[in-house]
């Protein structure tokens, strides 16, 4: 078995693409159960103090096309939150440039007036941190999708 590339990807498939924004409490739930098990690199995270702006680009397993699948699928999707004062990472080897991190949870403790920090919680540990003025978070599938043989795998038991 080797793993998927770009070029495995069918533009024909391209149409099922997400793209959704959230600024509550309900919407960040959908957003995160979406992009339960995304992975991703370190070096495909950005944090634009000027924009206020912190965003990440993962491989996003398609959790609302597995059910009953016999092949899954997985696609480049980019998710960004916006109005961000501060950016605390932790976890992660800082001399690892692309060390690879899959994506749990997304997760946002609210402070007064609507501020608040938004967690995205990784294995091992490892969590972005985010300060934010407000939430406001957007998530958009970038490419067509690839075929993956593999579902992560959830055992309750565990």
């Amino acid at each position: 078995m080797s793993d998927a590339s770009f070029a495995d990807g069918d533009p024909a498939r391209a149409a099922g693409k997400v793209a959704l924004r959230a600024d509550d409490a309900e919407g960040l739930g959908v957003i995160s159960a979406l992009m339960q098990d995304a992975v991703g690199k370190t070096v495909d995270t950005a944090w634009v103090p000027t924009r206020r702006i912190f965003a990440l680009v993962v491989n996003r397993f398609r959790w609302e096309t597995a059910e009953g699948a016999d092949a899954f699928e997985r696609c480049r999707c980019g998710i960004h939150a916006e109005n961000v004062l501060a950016v605390r990472a932790t976890g992660f080897d800082p001399e690892k440039a692309q060390e690879v991190f899959e994506l749990l949870s997304i997760a946002f403790e609210p402070g007064e007036d609507g501020t608040g920090t938004l967690t995205f919680a990784c294995s091992g540990g490892a969590a972005f941190a985010l300060d934010v003025e407000a939430l406001d978070v957007c998530m958009a599938d970038m490419d067509a999708t690839w075929r993956t043989e593999t579902k992560p795998d959830h055992d309750e038991g565990a």
